[in-house]
């Protein structure tokens, strides 16, 4: 059997950092040397990728490349491309969130500062390989920097007017999708369906035509790309000597604000004008009565397997780049999704559609070999579901909190656990902390949750925690709100709620040497702090 392990849920954003976001630098290697002190095999992450629509990493601007937010400026530092007077005026960002229009004008003058010394340069080695990085990640590479390049040309733009006969045209054409707040974010924050109609269907000649007026700034994306790899590829080496495992997250759908949109608008469900004929979300359920209304572009599951699937083969290949297990978001959209017209203003019209089931792991399992995916089999589970997953042998998640709904029989409690091939969770990122759903729970779920562990509840969090970790499930993942045990106010996520969210950040000094003895007490305690191999 393999070995028990449990870890921390904690994106990178959350760590503690002078620039108002936590990134790869310094306090990222703190925090795996808090794991590896607290006898934890795993630090649990949610997706890298540029932050896009309300700052959500399950809305990001490309699948396939990395957030420049988290890159570190002092590590620019030190290849010479920053120097220390560079760093001197930083603002005085808050300490225990993200303020992200501050953070996004800080964080791109001083890249832009790194990438002008980068070009000016004498570092053969280097520049070698900034040019090997690009040939290999050419595929989505040369796409992405100019979908950034161009977004960030029409914006520059259309800020200096405040109307135009751009901006009537495409109202004219959307008006009965999108409210007048949503045309004017569209239009003002250059979706790529505003732009001119050659760009935006990738007519050659306008590609070429702006491939050579955006040189420059294609070549700035380019080298963030390059950047947050070198750095994010020496954190991970750090974790891995260390026996720490890197969980990542790929989000099933993409933004329709997205790279991997226009650049393969083929394999989405898109009309005409680049619009969705119908967008993602899921029905009502226990986060909120009127569903989740996500937005996203289904996907075109014919096209993709025309095409073998390569797409989504590239997509799991580049976060195991990065990664060591990757959970696959919303998984049972694989088997079934929730399809809801555009231009709905809740979830609760949609319809399940049929996805690709068994044939796309298949192909993924022909290809790659078994891969360390977890399943997120979290909502309404049939046992269709349920069915793939098991078949392709993937561990599928438990959560705590969600044990309490419905009595005994409830396939969240531990006791009901069928099986060990599992990731056991107190809560995850988009629910409440535990004390906050303790202190919010009717009187009748307070008094289940005392008697189940026989406790007084005047320390819930950690009794929770102890549950988990004494669980039978192979992993055990702990938010980290959860280990510090904060209430409703520190929350990563409220799904239904467009603002507010994945702005949680550590405090100075929040993770002691005791919390950490408290960790390893009850990891060696349930036999998940064991040196692999063992």
């Amino acid at each position: 059997m393999e070995n028990r392990e449990s870890g921390i849920l904690l994106h990178i954003t959350s760590l503690c950092s002078k620039y108002g976001i936590g990134d790869l630098g310094q306090h990222a290697y703190e925090f795996v040397d808090f794991l590896k002190e607290g006898g934890q095999k795993l630090w649990q992450i949610l997706p890298l990728n540029p932050t896009g629509f309300k700052d959500s990493p399950y809305q990001s601007f490309s699948t396939f490349a990395g957030n420049p937010l988290l890159i570190c400026p002092e590590e620019l530092v030190k290849w010479g491309l920053l120097k220390k007077s560079d760093l001197v005026d930083v603002p005085l960002f808050p300490e225990d969130k993200v303020d992200y229009g501050a953070i996004i004008k800080f964080k791109s003058a001083f890249t832009r500062t790194a990438y002008q010394r980068f070009v000016q340069l004498d570092a053969p080695l280097l520049k070698k390989a900034y040019d090997q990085f690009i040939e290999k990640n050419k595929a989505w590479l040369e796409d992405y920097s100019l979908f950034m390049a161009l977004k960030l040309y029409f914006i520059n733009e259309r800020s200096k007017l405040e109307d135009t006969q751009g901006y009537q045209a495409f109202a004219r054409l959307n008006k009965e999708y999108l409210t007048k707040e949503q045309l004017d974010d569209f239009y003002y924050g250059a979706v790529w369906q505003s732009w001119p109609e050659d760009i935006a269907g990738r007519e050659e000649q306008a590609l070429e035509k702006w491939k050579k007026e955006l040189a420059e700034e294609i070549d700035y994306h380019h080298f963030l790309q390059f950047v947050f790899a070198k750095q994010f590829t020496r954190l991970k080496a750090y974790a891995n000597k260390n026996d720490i495992k890197i969980i990542g997250d790929i989000p099933i759908f993409v933004a329709l604000d997205s790279s991997d949109c226009w650049a393969n608008a083929t394999l989405f469900m898109l009309d005409e004008i680049g619009n969705p004929t119908g967008v993602a979300g899921v029905p009502p359920d226990y986060f909120s009565e009127d569903g989740q209304l996500w937005g996203n572009p289904l996907y075109n599951w014919d096209a993709l397997k025309e095409l073998d699937y390569t797409w989504w083969i590239e997509r799991i290949g580049k976060a195991l780049e990065f990664c060591d297990i990757v959970r696959i978001d919303h998984f049972r959209g694989f088997e079934s999704y929730w399809q809801v017209p555009y231009g709905a203003k809740t979830a609760r019209k949609g319809r399940w559609m049929p996805g690709p089931g068994k044939d796309l792991f298949e192909v993924i399992k022909d290809k790659m070999g078994d891969l360390p995916i977890i399943a997120e089999d979290l909502g309404i589970i049939t046992s269709e579901v349920e069915k793939l997953r098991d078949e392709f042998d993937l561990p599928g998640m438990k959560v705590i909190q969600f044990g309490f709904d419905t009595g005994h029989h409830n396939e969240h409690m531990p006791h009901n656990f069928q099986t060990n091939h599992a990731i056991v969770y107190t809560g995850t990122h988009d629910n409440d902390t535990t004390i906050g759903w303790y202190e919010n729970s009717s009187v009748e779920v307070q008094d289940q949750v005392r008697r189940y562990l026989n406790v007084s509840g005047k320390d819930i969090a950690w009794d929770i925690i102890r549950l988990a970790f004494l669980s039978i499930a192979q992993m055990a993942i702990v938010p980290i709100q959860d280990v510090l045990r904060l209430d409703e106010s520190y929350r990563m996520n409220t799904p239904g709620t467009a603002n507010g969210n994945w702005q949680y950040r550590l405090t100075p000094k929040a993770l002691s040497k005791e919390l950490a003895q408290q960790l390893k007490y009850l990891s060696t305690l349930s036999d998940r702090n064991i040196a692999s191999g063992d």
